[in-house]
């Protein structure tokens, strides 16, 4: 038999909830809560709009209930829990948001822009192509050898290579592209065209 609202009483619901308070007794919490999870569901699926994000949500805002509900006096748990589930979803859009930009941010950073052509460098595959390489990158200047090496082999960031090297980015991202250009002309020496 499915509970709809008009089959739950709210008195029971302040019962509950200060027994829950007096006792710390989670399962009269989850007894409180189960009453409600078809609702708190429906906010995170119409907030998350994804349903495994809406289940993990649920059982985070239970969770989270341990925590929150001795720091409010509560009159109505139905309208509360439902401002709850509401934030906490609001918070994970936004959180979700954020991560996006950072991601955004970073990948600006680590990543050449993408008007570049393929270079060698970018898809190094045959034994002979990657030793002609790496005597390309010996006859660069410090600058130029370091910033590649580091960006291309030890895989990092404009920014870790600024900070490494005591550079400003730009200068970083100039080394990496004026190497690039140098290797290429390096390696046309060795009759070896990138694919384009």
């Amino acid at each position: 038999m499915r509970i709809t609202h008009q089959d739950i009483d709210p008195n029971s619901d302040s019962e509950l909830l200060n027994s829950y308070i007096k006792t710390g007794n989670l399962e009269i919490l989850g007894k409180l809560y189960n009453q409600y999870i078809h609702l708190v569901y429906g906010v995170c699926l119409k907030y998350l709009n994804n349903r495994e994000e809406s289940k993990d949500a649920v059982n985070k805002i239970f969770e989270n209930l341990i925590v929150e509900i001795p720091k409010f006096e509560i009159q109505n748990f139905r309208s509360w829990l439902y401002v709850v589930a509401k934030n906490h979803c609001l918070m994970v859009i936004r959180k979700k948001k954020t991560e996006k930009k950072h991601f955004e941010q970073y990948s600006e950073n680590y990543y050449m822009e993408s008007t570049d052509i393929l270079h060698p460098i970018d898809e190094v595959s045959d034994n002979a192509l990657y030793d002609n390489l790496k005597n390309c990158i010996e006859k660069l200047k410090q600058e130029q050898k370091s910033c590649i090496e580091m960006f291309y082999f030890d895989k990092k960031c404009y920014k870790e290579i600024s900070s490494e090297l005591k550079l400003e980015e730009k200068k970083v991202k100039s080394f990496i592209q004026n190497g690039k250009r140098n290797l290429k002309i390096c390696l046309e020496q060795y009759e070896v065209k990138p694919d384009v």
